[in-house]
C-alpha cells in the first residue's frame, strides 16, 4: 500500500486533544511528515514540555494512523514542544519572556514561597526555560530556600546601562531584593520606593529567552500586586491557600480581586497546601489536620481549575531551610504532588493561550 501525506493528515484529524477540544491537525501540532515503505514517522509539537497527557496523545496518534491507515505500518512519534504564549508581541516589557505566572495569597504563612520555588524548578524539570522573581520585598525568602544567603549577582553594563545578570541554580534564573540587602536587616520601604526595587528585578535584569517567569508576590492586595498588575503583561495568577476557613476566605478576596474587571487578570487556578498530613512511615495515611477539601469547594464554586493538592510532609520544611526544594527529591510523594501540579499549570496556560489567540482572531476578522 501506498500511504500519502493526505491520508496520514486526515487520520491524525481523528485525534482530538482533550484540553483544547480541538484536532491536533488544525492545531497545527503535527509535523514532519515522512513516510518511508512500512514507516510512517512525524513530530508532535506539544504546547509546553509539560504536557501531562504527553504519552496518551502519542498512543492515540499511532492508533489513528493503524485505524484509518494501515493497521501493520510502523508509526514513530517523535515529541517535541514549543511553549505557547498570549503576551502581546508588541508589548516591550520583557519581550522574550513568553509567560508570565505570578503566585500569590490572601494571607501569609500559608506556603506560597514554597509553592512558587517548586513550582519554578518542576517547569524547569520538564524541559521548560524557567525565571523566578523573589517580589515579596518585605520578607524574602527565595535566598534562604536556594541556599544562596550570600549570593550577590553580577551586574554588567550593556548599551551604556547597569544589568543585572540573574543566578543560575537548579536549572532556573532567580533574582531576589533579598539579594541586595543585609539578611539581618529588615526592610523599611514605603510603597513607591518597593514599587521601584520590583520593577528593577524585572526590567533592569538579562533574563533571555523564557518560556515561564514565576513571580514571589508578597502576600494580600497591596501596592506589589497593583505595580505587577499595571507594568507587566502577566499570563496569569495561582492562588495558593490552605484549606482553614480563615485562609480561604481570604484567598477568595485573592481571586475576586484579579478577575475583578478593572484589574482583569486570569487566574490559572488554586493550589492546596498543607492539604493533608501524611507521616513518613504511613504514606498511605492521610490526616486533614487543617480541614479537608476547602480549596476544591472553592474552586467549584469560584469556578476555576484546582492545579493541585500538596501534603503537609516533614520533608517539605527541611528541603526548602536546606536550600534543597522537595520537588528535586525523586519519586517522592511531595515531588510527585509538585510535578502534577506544575503539569496541570502548564496545561491551563495552554488553554488560557489557545482562547485568547482565538478572540483575537475573531476580531481581527470581524474587523477585516
Amino acid at each position: 500500500m501506498n500511504i500519502t501525506n493526505e491520508q496520514v493528515i486526515d487520520a491524525l484529524r481523528h485525534v482530538i486533544d482533550p484540553d483544547l477540544q480541538r484536532d491536533l491537525v488544525s492545531l497545527k501540532m503535527i509535523e514532519d511528515i515522512h513516510i518511508e515503505e512500512g514507516k510512517v514517522s512525524f513530530i508532535l509539537m506539544l504546547t509546553t514540555p509539560a504536557c501531562p497527557l504527553r504519552e496518551k496523545l502519542k498512543t492515540d496518534c499511532i492508533q489513528a494512523i493503524h485505524q484509518y491507515v494501515d493497521e501493520k505500518v510502523i508509526v514513530d512519534v517523535t515529541i517535541s514542544s514549543k511553549v505557547t504564549s498570549n503576551r502581546k508581541i508588541e508589548d516591550k516589557t520583557l519581550p522574550n519572556v513568553k509567560n508570565i505566572i505570578a503566585v500569590a495569597s490572601g494571607k501569609g504563612g500559608v506556603g506560597k514561597s514554597t509553592v512558587a520555588v517548586n513550582l519554578a524548578i518542576s517547569l524547569a524539570q520538564k524541559g521548560a526555560k524557567v525565571g523566578l522573581i523573589d517580589a515579596d520585598i518585605y520578607g524574602p525568602s527565595i535566598p534562604i530556600m536556594f541556599d544562596l544567603e550570600d549570593a550577590q549577582p553580577l551586574v554588567i553594563e550593556k548599551d551604556g546601562k547597569h544589568i543585572i545578570s540573574p543566578i543560575e541554580k537548579y536549572g532556573i534564573k532567580i533574582l531576589s531584593i533579598g539579594f541586595f540587602v543585609a539578611r539581618e536587616k529588615a526592610l523599611i520601604w514605603r510603597g513607591p520606593m518597593a514599587s521601584n526595587a520590583l520593577s528593577q528585578l524585572f526590567f533592569d535584569a538579562e533574563w533571555g529567552e523564557l518560556d515561564y517567569l514565576v513571580i514571589d508576590l508578597p502576600p494580600g492586595t497591596g501596592d506589589i500586586q497593583i505595580t505587577l498588575i499595571q507594568k507587566v503583561n502577566v499570563t496569569g495568577v495561582i492562588i495558593v491557600s490552605t484549606p482553614q476557613k480563615v485562609a480561604l476566605a481570604d484567598a477568595g478576596k485573592a481571586v475576586n480581586m484579579f478577575m475583578n474587571k478593572d484589574v482583569n487578570v486570569p487566574v490559572i487556578g488554586l493550589v492546596e497546601n498543607m492539604a493533608y498530613f501524611t507521616p513518613a512511615e504511613l504514606p498511605e495515611n492521610k490526616y486533614y489536620i487543617f480541614g479537608k477539601e476547602g480549596c476544591k469547594e472553592l474552586a467549584k464554586q469560584m469556578e476555576i481549575p484546582l492545579l493541585g493538592q500538596i501534603p503537609l510532609v516533614q520533608s517539605v520544611c527541611e528541603s526548602g531551610d536546606n536550600g534543597f526544594p522537595a520537588t528535586l527529591e525523586k519519586d517522592t510523594i511531595i515531588s510527585k504532588a509538585f510535578i502534577k501540579m506544575a503539569e496541570n499549570t502548564a496545561q491551563q496556560i495552554a488553554i488560557l493561550t489557545m482562547k485568547k489567540n482565538e478572540q483575537k482572531e475573531s476580531v481581527n476578522q470581524f474587523e477585516n
